[in-house]
């Protein structure tokens, strides 16, 4: 698919906040500011935003996401929907190991457009079909792809238990659904020096290389009021996923949850 339109557009759902105010990484900040200060620092880091990837996880980014692919097992009869996917590169994973098709779905136009243009620079026009949405709000159908993933974004999401729940409907029954994201559940053995290399190196990166230290210190600072793991299960359960599994990598820093839609 290579078309900026949804062909499995619905109707928009404008939900009341559930509650007042929400972690915007140390900060307690109104609900209402969450999304707009979070598209902020996705503005701010757009155009660098691979290129730091690659840089503050020494390449392991790309190993975390390979393990999100072997679990997912993308066939030629699988659609995906790759939700906060930003520039794109699970939902081309996806497409390169034998998807059948894949639309991103992302909040921040900015992400959006800096991945379409590494598209076209390395000259892949063909690819996943991108489009502007919530979390929280889906602009798909029901029940429409038979796979969904969310990589390092559903901690940036300002209503998760809503996200949760919408990737769900947007899931066929028995369709499988995958979260990769960093964690507070670091072994007790790394997380000194992890929390030294989150808070001093990460923000002095994030300046040297993006001009913007501020967004970088939010990076570790949302890490760090994540859900541990096994809340997380618990509100997958509550949204209905069953068969969750969670699998810890590089010392717990990052973990794969797997879930299934019942």
């Amino acid at each position: 698919m290579n078309s900026s339109t949804n062909p499995q557009a619905k109707a928009p759902d404008n939900r009341a906040d559930k509650q007042d105010e929400i972690d915007f990484g140390f900060r307690r900040v109104d609900v209402a500011d969450h999304t707009g200060l979070v598209r902020g620092v996705f503005d701010s880091v757009a155009r660098r935003y691979d290129l730091m990837n690659d840089l503050m996880s020494g390449g392991l980014h790309r190993v975390w996401k390979a393990a999100l692919q072997d679990r997912l097992n993308p066939q030629p009869d699988m659609t995906l929907l790759d939700v906060a996917g930003g520039t794109g590169d699970v939902a081309e994973g996806f497409l390169k190991r034998g998807g059948g098709g894949a639309i991103i779905c992302d909040i921040n136009k900015e992400m959006l457009t800096a991945g379409m243009d590494r598209a076209l620079d390395r000259g892949t026009a063909l690819g996943p079909a991108r489009i502007c949405g919530d979390a929280a709000d889906l602009p798909v159908k029901s029940a429409g792809f038979q796979a969904c993933t969310i990589a390092f974004g559903l901690r940036n999401v300002t209503r998760r238990t809503d996200a949760l729940a919408e990737m769900r409907r947007a899931l066929q029954p028995g369709g499988h659904f995958i979260c990769l994201e960093f964690s507070p559940a670091v072994l007790p053995q790394i997380k000194p020096l992890y929390d030294t290399y989150s808070f001093k190196v990460l923000p002095w990166l994030g300046q040297r290389v993006a001009g913007d230290a501020d967004s970088y210190a939010y990076l570790a600072e949302s890490i760090r009021k994540f859900p541990e793991p096994d809340q997380l299960a618990a509100e997958m359960t509550e949204a209905g996923f069953g068969n969750i599994t969670q699998t810890p990598m590089s010392g717990g820093i990052v973990w794969l949850h797997s879930g299934w839609r019942i």
